[in-house]
């Protein structure tokens, strides 16, 4: 590895140790239903967006919520001694990308088949903290 690549290699790595982020890999709801709850909390508090999804009636809020849930305490993991109700946390960044697909047939008329595609996601959940964007 040359010079300039190992430079930015590691500015990368530092970036991404400032990161507090979860992920969610593999999660078997389709990728359209979960970003119509994604979009609801991008940007949002965390404190607001955990009641959004609290109260929410989709299947998908569940588990966005759970997600939340660990990328707290993914960034009090790395804050021990800073308390959540003070730092001003939110959503920076969620991202749902499609995963694989489950690829099943299913009998139809005359003798036919008609192929169900089962469609599952990945979704990526960056934190920020606006005291920290302020200074």
């Amino acid at each position: 590895m040359g010079a300039r690549k190992r430079n930015t290699s590691d500015s990368r790595k530092e970036l991404k140790k400032s990161l507090i982020m979860a992920k969610l890999n593999n999660c078997p709801t389709s990728p359209r239903k979960m970003r119509l709850v994604a979009d609801q909390v991008r940007g949002k508090d965390v404190n607001k967006a955990l009641s959004i999804l609290k109260f929410s009636q989709k299947q998908a809020s569940l588990r966005l919520e759970k997600l939340l849930l660990s990328a707290i305490n993914n960034w009090q993991q790395k804050n021990p001694d800073s308390d959540v109700e003070n730092e001003k946390l939110y959503i920076k960044e969620i991202k749902v990308d499609g995963a694989g697909m489950l690829k099943r047939l299913r009998p139809a008329p005359q003798g036919r088949a008609h192929r169900i595609r089962k469609r599952s996601n990945h979704v990526t959940m960056i934190l920020g903290n606006l005291n920290q964007n302020i200074n």
